[in-house]
C-alpha cells in the first residue's frame, strides 16, 4: 500500500515513514475496499453476478482507482449481456490506469470485431422497441422482438426476465419457467428472477403438463409375455379397413401440410440465415484484410522514410569524410612546401563539415596558406607579365584579385588590367582600370589607368584627383612598359620576395 500524499510504501505504523502523514483512516478505507472486492470476487465465482456487482460498486465507492475491481465489474456486466455497461467500466479503468491494464485487451477484443458491435447496437434497439410494445400493450409484438434479442444476445438477463413476465401475463407458465431457468443459469441470485420464479410456482396450472403425463401413464396397462413386457392402453379398439385408409390419408395430408408450412419455411430461413452469416463473415474478412493492407503500407512508408534518412545521413557522412581528406591533403601539401597545391586543395574544403579542433586548425592553416598562396601566384603572375606571357599573367593575377583586391596596394588590380589589355581582352581591362581609378585616386597608377580608359574608348572615367598627362596620340607601350605617353616609369611590377 502506498501513501496517498507522497507515494511511499506504508508500514504497519499509523504514519507514513517518509512524509509523516496520518494514514490510519486511509488504511481502513483501503482495507474496506479490498474486502468488498474479495467479496465480489467470491460471488462472481459462484455466478452470483448481481451480488458481485453490488459488492464491486461498494469497493469502487471507497477506492475509485481499484483497477481489478473495475475490470471485474465490467466482466460481470458483460456476462449478463450488458455490453455497454461493461465497455464503460473498461474505458474508465483504462483511463485511470493506462499502464499494464488488462482492460485494454478487453476493449480490443470487443472493438476489433465490427460485427459484434453492430450486433450489440441492434440488440439494444430491439430491446427498447420491445419495451415500447409492452407500454402499448402489444404483448405479441414484444415477445417477437425479445426472441430476436435473445437470439442475438442469449446472455441478456433482462431480456429473459421481460420475456418470462410476458409469458406469465399470457398464462404460459411453462414457457415463463423455461426463460427464468435460463436467466438463473447466467445469474443464480438475481432477485428479480427469484421473485418471478416464486410467482410462477404459485400458479395452479404451472405443472399441468407434468400431471397430464402422469395420468396418461396411469391409464396404461401392461402384462408379461414370456420375458417381454407388453404395455397397452386399457381400452383397445381394432380399426376397420376404411378407418385405416382414412387414417393413412389424413396422415399423408398432415405430413404434406407440415412439410409446406413448417419444414420448407424453416429450410428457407436456415438458408437465408446461413447466407447472412457468410456475408457477415466475408465483410469481417474484407475489413481485416483492408486493415492488414493499410498496416503493411504504413510499415512500407515508414521503412522508405528510414531508408531515405539513412541515405541522407550516409551522403552527409561521405561528404564529411571527403572534406576531411581534402583538408588533410592541403595540410600535407603545405607541410611539404607545395603552396600552390595546398591553396588549390584548401579552396575545395567546405568548412561547414569541420568540427571542434579541426575547424580551429582550418582557420589558422587557411590564413597561412592563403597568405603564401597569394604571394606565390602573384610572383608567378608578375613573372609571366614581365616575360610577355599575358595569358598566364591573367590566370594568376585574377586569382590574386579574387582573393584580395588590395594586394600590393592595388598593383595586382592594375597589372591584371594591363595583362587583359595586352592579351586583347579590352572589356575586362576596362573593368579593372575602372576599379584602379575608383579605389586609388590621386595616384600615378590611377592617372595611367584613366588614360588607358580614354584610349580604349570607355565611358566617362572616374576622376583621379590629379591632372592626367594630356596626350594627342594614343599611348604606345612595349612589353616592359618603358615607352608611351603615360607615365611608364614604374610599369614593371615588383614583388617582395
Amino acid at each position: 500500500m502506498e501513501c496517498y500524499n507522497c507515494g511511499a510504501t506504508l508500514t504497519k505504523e499509523g504514519f507514513c515513514p517518509d512524509c509523516g502523514s496520518d494514514v490510519r483512516v486511509y488504511k481502513k478505507i483501503m482495507h474496506t475496499a479490498n474486502a468488498y472486492y474479495n467479496e465480489g470476487l467470491y460471488r462472481a465465482e459462484v455466478r452470483d453476478l448481481t451480488g458481485a456487482i453490488a459488492s464491486l460498486k461498494n469497493c469502487l465507492r471507497y477506492n475509485k482507482n481499484h483497477k481489478d475491481a473495475r475490470n471485474l465489474l465490467g466482466l460481470a456486466y458483460f456476462e449478463m449481456g450488458e455490453t455497454v455497461e461493461a465497455l464503460s467500466q473498461w474505458v474508465i479503468s483504462k483511463n485511470l490506469n493506462p499502464k499494464d491494464n488488462v482492460a485494454g485487451k478487453y476493449l480490443n477484443e470487443v472493438q476489433k470485431n465490427p460485427a459484434k458491435l453492430e450486433s450489440v447496437n441492434l440488440t439494444i434497439k430491439k430491446y427498447n422497441q420491445a419495451l415500447l410494445y409492452c407500454k402499448q400493450n402489444s404483448c405479441d409484438l414484444a415477445v417477437i422482438q425479445l426472441k430476436k434479442v435473445l437470439s442475438l444476445n442469449p446472455k441478456l438477463v433482462k431480456g429473459h426476465q421481460l420475456l418470462a413476465l410476458l409469458y406469465i401475463q399470457s398464462g404460459k407458465y411453462d414457457l415463463a419457467k423455461k426463460e427464468l431457468k435460463l436467466a438463473a443459469k447466467i445469474d443464480t441470485n438475481n432477485l428479480t428472477t427469484l421473485r418471478y420464479m416464486r410467482e410462477v410456482s404459485k400458479q395452479p396450472h404451472a405443472d399441468a403438463g407434468e400431471l397430464s403425463k402422469e395420468k396418461k401413464k396411469e391409464r396404461l396397462s401392461s402384462y408379461q409375455s414370456g420375458n417381454d413386457t407388453i404395455i397397452q392402453p386399457p381400452e383397445f379398439k381394432d380399426n376397420t379397413t376404411s378407418q385405416t385408409i382414412l387414417n393413412i390419408v389424413i396422415g399423408l395430408a398432415i405430413g404434406i401440410l407440415i412439410t409446406c408450412f413448417l419444414v420448407v419455411p424453416s429450410a428457407r430461413q436456415k438458408i437465408k440465415s446461413d447466407a447472412n452469416a457468410e456475408l457477415v463473415e466475408a465483410n469481417d474478412t474484407i475489413s481485416t484484410k483492408n486493415q492488414t493492407i493499410e498496416s503493411l503500407q504504413n510499415q512500407i512508408d515508414e521503412l522508405n522514410k528510414k531508408m531515405q534518412d539513412n541515405e541522407t545521413v550516409s551522403a552527409q557522412a561521405e561528404d564529411k569524410v571527403k572534406v576531411y581528406e581534402q583538408f588533410l591533403d592541403a595540410y600535407i601539401y603545405y607541410t611539404n612546401g607545395d603552396v600552390d597545391a595546398a591553396g588549390t586543395a584548401m579552396a575545395a574544403v567546405n568548412p561547414d563539415y569541420l568540427e571542434g579542433k579541426a575547424k580551429e586548425q582550418y582557420t589558422t592553416i587557411n590564413d597561412q596558406i592563403n597568405a603564401e598562396y597569394v604571394k606565390s601566384i602573384y610572383v608567378e603572375g608578375t613573372n609571366a607579365y614581365n616575360s610577355g606571357n599575358y595569358d598566364k599573367a591573367v590566370e594568376n593575377l585574377q586569382k590574386v584579385v579574387d582573393t584580395d583586391e588590395t594586394y600590393q596596394d592595388g598593383d595586382a588590380v592594375y597589372f591584371l588590367a594591363q595583362s587583359y589589355r595586352k592579351a586583347g581582352n579590352n572589356e575586362q581591362a576596362i573593368v579593372y582600370y575602372q576599379k584602379m581609378v575608383e579605389a586609388y585616386p590621386n595616384t600615378k597608377r590611377a592617372a595611367n589607368a584613366q588614360n588607358y580608359l580614354k584610349e580604349l574608348g570607355a565611358t566617362e572615367a572616374a576622376s583621379t584627383g590629379i591632372d592626367a598627362p594630356e596626350t594627342t596620340t594614343a599611348p604606345t607601350t612595349t612589353a616592359d612598359e618603358t615607352t608611351g605617353t603615360t607615365d611608364d616609369s614604374a610599369e614593371t611590377p615588383t614583388t617582395n620576395q
